[in-house]
């Protein structure tokens, strides 16, 4: 773990994310609030490949609670079947849906207490479903996420809770919303966790990551 980076590295390391991708989107398709809470919920421990695959025929069946009843288990299994602890997930994600239409008229609701309470959506799918929806800057800490922020001393933490307070407390508040998009992104395809890119990253030179690997 990096010691935590000060304020003027962090600052010209964001602008240069955002100058490089001014607008960062999330890679998993959907069509409105419901169908990014089950993408969401489905990515757990799979990637945004898997799930897109697996939810293009889906959401075209079921992109309301009500339909996702409607296709029942089975229906909603064979969808998703290619992606891992799909059963699990599947009965999660009825249940969920199951709640939202007899507690919250079919809506999906819009606080972070009230997705936690949903069955499968744990705090970083609340954060995401928050900051990708409604615009809040909520920092969604996953894998990636740790990995470059402890990498690089943009956000440390010993665990994800810790690092999802180092974000909201360290990078400024004009990147704040785009924050964990950019994170991700860099954390997938530039800072990987086996052989990470640093001959051409973006933020070489601002890093503090000791093992730079510049092959």
């Amino acid at each position: 773990m990096a010691k935590q980076m000060h304020y003027h590295k962090i600052h010209e390391i964001f602008s240069r994310f955002q100058a490089a991708e001014p607008e960062p989107k999330g890679e998993l398709d959907h069509t409105n609030v419901y169908t990014l809470v089950v993408a969401v919920a489905l990515s757990a421990q799979a990637t945004d490949v898997g799930v897109n695959k697996a939810t293009k025929e889906l959401f075209k069946v079921a992109d309301t609670p009500q339909k996702m009843l409607d296709l029942g288990l089975e229906g909603l299994t064979e969808h998703i079947k290619t992606i891992g602890l799909f059963r699990q997930k599947a009965k999660n994600v009825m249940k969920m849906s199951q709640i939202l239409v007899d507690e919250y008229g079919g809506e999906v609701p819009s606080s972070r207490a009230a997705l936690e309470s949903l069955p499968g959506v744990g705090r970083k799918t609340a954060n995401v479903v928050l900051n990708m929806w409604w615009h809040i800057p909520a920092q969604a800490v996953d894998t990636h996420i740790f990995r470059f922020g402890n990498r690089s001393g943009v956000a440390t933490g010993k665990d994800v809770v810790a690092v999802e307070r180092a974000v909201e407390d360290n990078i400024p508040a004009e990147f704040q919303r785009h924050a964990h998009h950019w994170m991700i992104l860099h954390g997938r395809y530039t800072c990987k966790a086996r052989k990470p890119m640093c001959g051409t990253c973006l933020i070489r030179d601002l890093c503090e990551f000791e093992e730079k690997n510049y092959d």
